[in-house]
């Protein structure tokens, strides 16, 4: 299993955010169908009985401005929350923030607004140098820091800032992804209405995501995640009658994997996770997948083939390629729909 090859010229690349969440564009990919639509009509593609899960974590404004011992000036990226209360941190030039600094080094203090000081600890995971464990003593913790000084995280590809609501979901309840899980946010209140009145579930779990710009061959990091009980019974029972479970997301995806067993039962689980889908490892209990469209390369694209099909993948993203969708975070919209696997019916 690999992922497709392709170009991304800059004119498919999404650089603001729609008008309307609802109103990208949204490709169904199924077995011998390829369709086009918008993503409001989406639960005309769905079925009474499906389960769709959502995820609950709210983005943080992860990105701070910074000044290291040195006297360069840095842009901080927050990225994952840790047991004890350190951080992993990943640390970029102050212009337009490109690629993490080559030079930093454990001890380094970086002072941050309001007298805030950042000490880095040590490279996380050890023996790389992109990722690193911070400790940022700040009075009422940094999430609540974060939401007062700091921006969300974005790209070269948007050269506009724009607020922190553009980067949050319908479903956001608890602050804790650096980045925004964006497979959610084209769902508005009132199409999860309309999912409902339609007798299609949605239930939630949680995963904090963290930074998405990895080096080359660079695994998934470990995220912390939550499925509950409650979620667990229902997608169990939903595979019992028949239904199809859809993941809103690689992140949903790897969190409800993150809580089966062998045997395709879901179990409540908490924690952190470091699953990665992929061919020695495929989707037990995801049936389907609401996504966005992932750089060329990206770990995610072998996590959508888990759950889809190699070649129901490289199909869909060559359609949109042709139609000229939109990537990224502030893009258009897929719809996964591979052929159910009879022995989870």
């Amino acid at each position: 299993m690999t992922s497709p090859v392709f170009d991304l010229p800059h004119r498919l690349e999404a650089s603001a955010p729609p008008a309307r969440r609802d109103a990208v564009r949204l490709l169904v990919a199924g077995p011998g169908r390829l369709q086009h639509a918008r993503f409001d009509r989406i639960g005309d593609f769905l079925e009474p009985g499906d389960l769709v899960v959502v995820n609950t974590s709210g983005t943080l404004s992860a990105a701070v401005d910074g000044v290291r011992d040195t006297g360069g000036r840095v842009t901080v990226h927050f990225a994952t929350a840790l047991d004890g209360g350190d951080w992993v941190v990943e640390v970029r030039p102050a212009r337009r923030a490109q690629g993490p600094v080559g030079d930093l080094r454990v001890g380094e203090r970086v002072t941050l607004p309001d007298g805030v000081v950042l000490t880095v600890l040590a490279a996380h995971p050890a023996g790389q140098r992109r990722l690193w464990r911070a400790r940022v003593p700040v009075d009422g913790g940094v999430v609540a820091y974060l939401a007062r000084v700091g921006r969300p995280i974005r790209y070269g590809y948007v050269p506009g800032r724009y607020p922190a609501a553009a980067y949050q979901t319908v479903f956001a309840r608890e602050p804790g992804s650096a980045e925004m899980p964006s497979a959610g946010r084209p769902f508005t209140a009132e199409i999860v209405t309309e999912l409902v009145t339609r007798g299609i579930g949605v239930s939630p779990v949680l995963l904090h995501t963290g930074v998405s710009s990895p080096e080359a061959g660079e695994p998934p990091q470990p995220e912390r995640f939550r499925v509950d009980a409650v979620t667990a019974r229902a997608v169990n029972t939903t595979r019992a009658w028949g239904g199809r479970i859809v993941g809103v997301g690689t992140t949903v995806t790897r969190a409800l994997e993150s809580a089966v067993d062998a045997d395709g039962i879901v179990r409540a689980a908490q924690g952190w996770t470091d699953l990665v889908l992929g061919p020695d490892r495929p989707a037990r209990v995801v049936d389907g997948l609401v996504t966005g469209w992932h750089a060329p390369g990206a770990s995610h694209l072998q996590l959508l083939q888990a759950v889809a099909g190699a070649e129901l993948v490289e199909s869909a993203y060559a359609e949109a390629r042709r139609a000229e969708y939109l990537w990224h975070e502030f893009g258009d919209s897929c719809l996964l729909l591979p052929e159910r696997r009879i022995a989870d019916a």
